[in-house]
């Protein structure tokens, strides 16, 4: 929320149309790497892989809230 009690809407970074690496399911997690390539995760997956990758990635987009949100 911002300073003026209204909630700030921030769009989305990954679109339907982006898949997990693993299974291909819809992504909601983007890690990017130092060499610039980036990986993409369902919940399922970063779930499992988050802690190794934690530690060698540069960036991360983490839309997993989405999951739980009400249209």
């Amino acid at each position: 929320m911002s300073e003026s009690g209204t909630q700030t809407l921030v769009a989305p970074v990954l679109m339907s149309t982006d898949r997990c690496d693993r299974c291909g399911a819809q992504a909601y997690v983007l890690a990017e790497l130092p060499n610039g390539s980036a990986l993409l995760f369902c919940g399922h997956h970063w779930n499992a892989h988050e802690e190794a990758l934690r530690p060698k990635v540069v960036k991360v987009v983490d839309e997993l809230h989405r999951l739980s949100e009400k249209p």
